[in-house]
């Protein structure tokens, strides 16, 4: 039996907490919150989903984490948002201040063979066109040079 797929909002949530937890450590409720512009009440229920789902751990008054499963899901997510990046820019002429917005749509439909191709298309590039790291196909990141 296959799982189904996690949607965007779940995608978007774990990207965040992934991104506030490597600046602050343990991530609060509030600042959830903050990053996704939602009130703390709708941050909290998707908290107790993603944590119902072992994606993320919680202990009231000391935040959360992600789990290593909600790890790899972030992961995933970011290494197909900053292909994509790269891929308008250098491949369809996105202009760099306009990538963001259409990667954030795209990285939540494109399959796995898809993003190979990319990838290896791409010339298996390590870097967005913001400069940020690009995960390897096995959600590793780059060595720092």
């Amino acid at each position: 039996m296959t799982k189904a797929p996690l949607s965007d909002s779940i995608q978007d949530y774990l990207k965040a907490v992934y991104k506030l937890q490597s600046e602050q450590g343990r991530v609060t409720i509030g600042a959830i919150a903050k990053d996704q512009s939602v009130s703390p009440a709708s941050a909290s229920a998707m908290v107790k989903k993603l944590a119902a789902l072992d994606l993320l751990e919680h202990e009231p008054y000391r935040g959360a984490r992600l789990t290593d499963a909600g790890e790899r899901v972030a992961l995933e997510v970011i290494r197909h948002h900053r292909l994509l990046e790269l891929y308008l820019a250098r491949t369809l002429g996105v202009s760099v201040d306009d990538v963001h917005e259409e990667a954030d749509r795209l990285e939540h439909v494109i399959s796995e063979e898809l993003e190979a191709r990319i990838d290896r298309a791409l010339g298996f590039p390590t870097h967005d066109p913001h400069g940020d790291p690009i995960p390897d196909a096995n959600l590793e990141w780059p060595a720092k040079a």
